[in-house]
């Protein structure tokens, strides 16, 4: 495993040069802690961090377990956020065997491909599927693991990425902009390749071999449209206290053998709206305008909504502590809807709708009144729909006249 490897090592040696080996080490019982059930109905797991006991456990008394940990189409800031364990990453390294995890341990595909079905016991996976690669390394995973985590907002709704699906011709359309119609590329093929604009091939023959490139698909797909997942952590990234208690669970597992939470819990969420966690006061004011953020002046302890600022509070899953809301940045939705929603940004809307200034003497607003504060929205659906895509009801554009 490289680096990481000897960190471990290093680490657990340094600790107490004079103890038994840590092998031989148990985790210690965590105080005050319900332990997971293993069936009955999917419950939430709550806000605080887990009590993860001493910081070097030891090896499971079967031996490290195998982890995975795979970035498919994302930023990046999921794989980051795992650092956010902050010295817990050598709690990881010393009950768990790292045998996959691109920007940190050198696992390859091949590796996997020769293990086990069940082999590994957890695969953390963050980022939407976009490409055939994608597919298949989540896939293999899926075979090759008994537990799988969908992780971050990316895998959980389709995040960012799965705006794409907008685009009304698909792989093609955005493949023909990037390479042939942005400034930089446009310029390029006609300095280089007039007429015959040179775009990457998933396929090459070179005189060294086939050279081969990921097919870019047609619709991005959130991770469990591909294939079944076990649990879910949103967030945009996930926080500390998330990572925390999936820690939690599997750790105890492994060295406790307690049943793992039921099959869909959602790690990190709680049962209330944002709303219903942040600080702010609510005043239900009317929306006659709709503001940026930088637009006003923002109050320090007024709901941000009060003073036409779009926040999707509302309709958005609480667990992150109202993070944003709290230093005047308004909700953007990461954590995905609450239980009772099903359609984030359309719930969205009603709130807002909800909001309108209808007068007291007429229960009725004007159309042409609605028209002017919903067009002070800059970018409706990337606003509404920004992480939540790939799980809506609306899913992608079509051509007119299409299917």
């Amino acid at each position: 495993m490289g680096f990481f490897d000897k960190l471990f090592k290093k680490e657990a040696k340094a600790e107490a040069p004079n103890e038994e080996p840590k092998a031989a080490a148990k985790a210690a019982p965590v105080a005050d802690a319900p332990a997971p059930v293993a069936d009955g109905p999917v419950e939430t797991i709550g806000l605080p961090a887990a009590d993860l006991g001493e910081l070097l456990p030891g090896a499971p008394p079967g031996g490290k377990f195998k982890l995975a940990i795979y970035w498919a189409a994302a930023c990046g800031g999921c794989d980051v956020s795992l650092l956010d364990t902050n010295e817990r990453i050598l709690t990881i390294g010393d009950m768990a065997d790292i045998v996959m995890w691109p920007i940190a341990a050198d696992g390859k595909e091949k590796d996997i491909a020769a293990m086990e079905d069940g082999e590994i016991l957890v695969s953390i996976i963050s980022g939407a599927v976009r490409n055939s690669e994608n597919a298949h390394m989540v896939k293999l995973l899926r075979q090759k693991s008994k537990v799988v985590v969908s992780y971050g907002t990316c895998a959980c709704f389709g995040g960012s990425p799965a705006l794409a699906n907008l685009v009304p011709g698909e792989a093609k359309e955005i493949l023909e902009y990037v390479y042939e119609k942005t400034p930089s590329t446009a310029n390029f093929q006609a300095d280089y390749h007039a007429g015959a604009p040179v775009v990457p091939q998933t396929s090459y023959q070179a005189p060294e071999g086939e050279l081969t490139l990921p097919v870019f698909c047609d619709t991005v797909k959130t991770l469990d449209q591909v294939i079944d997942v076990d649990y879910y952590i949103p967030g945009c990234p996930p926080l500390q206290e998330s990572i925390s208690q999936l820690l939690k669970a599997v750790a105890d597992f492994a060295y406790n053998g307690v049943p793992l939470p039921p099959k869909g819990t959602e790690i990190g969420i709680t049962t209330k709206t944002l709303c219903e966690e942040c600080p702010r006061h609510k005043e239900n004011a009317r929306i006659g305008h709709i503001y940026e953020p930088h637009e006003v002046d923002i109050k320090p302890d007024v709901c941000l909504m009060d003073q036409g600022i779009l926040c999707l509070g509302p309709a958005t899953v609480g667990g992150c502590g109202a993070r944003c809301t709290k230093v005047g940045q308004p909700c953007r939705g990461c954590y995905g809807p609450t239980a009772d929603v099903q359609e984030q940004g359309a719930s969205m809307f009603t709130a807002i709708a909800s909001l309108f200034p209808i007068r007291e003497d007429d229960g009725i607003i004007g159309e042409d009144e609605i028209v002017k504060i919903m067009s002070e929205v800059k970018d409706p659906l990337g606003y509404f729909y920004a992480f939540t895509l790939g799980k809506s009801l609306i899913k992608k554009a079509v051509v007119e006249g299409g299917q």
